[in-house]
């Protein structure tokens, strides 16, 4: 009897370790089957970064532009360049792509890069400004026409003129200002402001300055002309030649009295 217990014990362990077995591998028969249900781990699933340089750039309108994508992931599939401006060559890398912008001339573009990693698709926007400071700014002399001064004042090569702003300063306060937001030309342009300023006496001998000023959404830009005094002397042409016909007349007028005073003069001397 002593010898029996210690047998069937045995025989217990082992259907107890057979089935153990049978049942791992089941478990692991089930496992293998079901692929999809429990991937194993990839490093492209892992979180990836997105760039693109540089993310601001500012050009003289017509210019182009290289930008450069670049990503962390190691298997790209997939990059696209979304905007509105025209594209030029391409280049790419194991983790990058550069995109050519061509002849840009919008003021402002935004520029979208997309890359697709390992199903997921991430983003970076970069924005390119397309703008030129006045090459000049000219205030003409002053003219005097009348009881009105008239003030030109050039701006040139100046874009986008949509942005510009030209003030007209008398000493250190505004005169005249006038934007142009209703120009909507994508060049370079010259422009031209006139204005008429009613004279007055505190207005003699005062610096009259002409500025250029391209508000871009915060970016400030801008350009002041050499300043110019108000006087009397500032005639126009046809001022001019009407003054020097009038002081003509007046210089005859004065010579033919101051002979006649002076034969009679002479007369009444030869009487005495």
């Amino acid at each position: 009897m002593g010898f029996l217990f210690p047998l069937s014990l045995l025989v217990l362990l082992a259907a107890a370790y057979s089935g153990g077995g049978s049942a791992r591998r089941r478990w692991a028969a089930r496992a293998q089957s079901s692929g999809g249900s429990s991937p194993a781990p990839s490093e492209t699933s892992a979180p990836f970064w997105v760039r693109i340089s540089p993310k601001f750039v500012a050009v003289p309108p017509g210019r182009s532009v290289w930008l450069n994508c670049s990503s962390s992931c190691p298997l790209l599939e997939d990059s696209t360049l979304h905007t509105g401006l025209r594209r030029g060559q391409m280049l790419s890398g194991p983790s990058w792509v550069s995109f050519q912008l061509l002849d840009v001339r919008a003021w402002s573009s935004d520029v979208h890069c997309f890359i697709t990693c390992a199903g997921v698709t991430r983003e970076a926007t970069a924005r390119i400004n397309a703008y030129k400071p006045p090459h000049s700014v000219i205030l003409e002399p002053p003219v005097l026409e009348g009881c009105e001064y008239t003030l030109r004042c050039h701006v040139t090569h100046v874009f986008p003129v949509g942005f510009l702003v030209i003030t007209l300063r008398r000493g250190g306060r505004v005169i005249y200002s006038e934007s142009l937001e209703y120009f909507t030309g994508l060049d370079l342009a010259n422009v031209t402001l006139t204005y008429a300023l009613r004279t007055r006496p505190h207005d003699l001998w005062q610096p009259v300055t002409c500025h250029a000023r391209l508000n871009l959404d915060g970016l400030v830009v801008g350009s002041s002309s050499a300043p110019m005094t108000l006087t009397f002397l500032a005639w126009s042409p046809m001022s001019k030649a009407l003054a020097s016909t009038s002081i003509a007349a007046l210089v005859g007028i004065l010579l033919v009295v101051g002979a006649a005073y002076l034969r009679k003069y002479l007369l009444m001397q030869s009487r005495a």
